[in-house]
């Protein structure tokens, strides 16, 4: 049975998006638990938003489905519908497919702690309704670049 120590994990702070698409989560860190435990079916994360960090880009995906508990704090769910408080126990689901662009914005004076759980199908791909980039199948194995503006051409 293996068990995580969270105290010995590696983590990782800020986001993979180029400049200047990384500027709203530049404070963000996580710790990826599943892959820390040799999950390869689905993807676990546990995530830490200062005040004003945001937990990424507002996106979808095309072909995988992502849950979020909020387990410590209060947080804006910010979707095309519009904008709702979650606090720590509060989830929020967002199906495959579903063109909802979606992501969390840290505007108390605490941090947030969030865990994120979604498939990790390396034939994924989706949109960020609020920039020109998309992301493009094989990011679970190494495929480069991982974003490309809408259009398909070079960031």
């Amino acid at each position: 049975m293996p068990v995580l120590d969270l105290d010995t994990l590696p983590m990782f702070t800020g986001s993979s998006y180029p400049p200047p698409f990384d500027e709203p989560c530049r404070t963000r860190t996580s710790q990826r638990l599943g892959v820390a435990g040799g999950l390869t079916q689905f993807g676990v994360n546990l995530v830490r938003l200062p005040p004003a960090a945001w937990s990424s880009q507002r996106h979808w995906h095309a072909l995988e489905d992502e849950f979020v508990w909020v387990l410590e704090g209060e947080v804006v769910l910010i979707t095309d519908r519009g904008e709702a408080l979650l606090r720590a126990g509060m989830c929020a689901t967002f199906p495959a497919g579903e063109r909802d662009g979606h992501h969390f914005v840290n505007r108390s004076d605490s941090d947030v702690q969030l865990l994120a759980i979604g498939s990790r199908n390396d034939a994924d791909h989706g949109e960020y309704p609020d920039i020109d980039m998309r992301f493009v199948p094989g990011r679970y194995s190494g495929v480069q670049p991982v974003f490309v503006r809408k259009d398909g051409s070079g960031l």
